[in-house]
């Protein structure tokens, strides 16, 4: 699992990488900027979802979005597909 400092210190290369936490949410560290992101699968397929930019979305908040969409998911329902009321 990711720890705040992993983040906050981890530098762009040449090419993007990413950095997994758990459950499908990892950090994509590009030259342009840390992004959180979420592969999960539905209908069979691969998707991602885009949770934010580090360090406005911060650890503590990209795990508690990666959460409400596994809730999402366990409903049967897309989080790139749901708008908050």
């Amino acid at each position: 699992m990711l720890t705040d400092i992993t983040v906050r210190q981890a530098k762009a290369k040449i090419q993007p990488y990413k950095i997994s936490d758990s459950s499908g949410l990892y950090l994509l560290v590009k030259t342009t900027g840390k992004y959180w992101r979420m592969d999960y699968r539905f209908v069979g397929k691969r998707k991602t979802l885009t949770i934010g930019v580090y360090p406005a979305a911060s650890l503590i908040n990209a795990r508690k979005k990666r959460d409400q969409a596994r809730e999402l998911l366990l409903k049967d329902i897309d989080p790139s597909l749901f708008t908050p009321p």
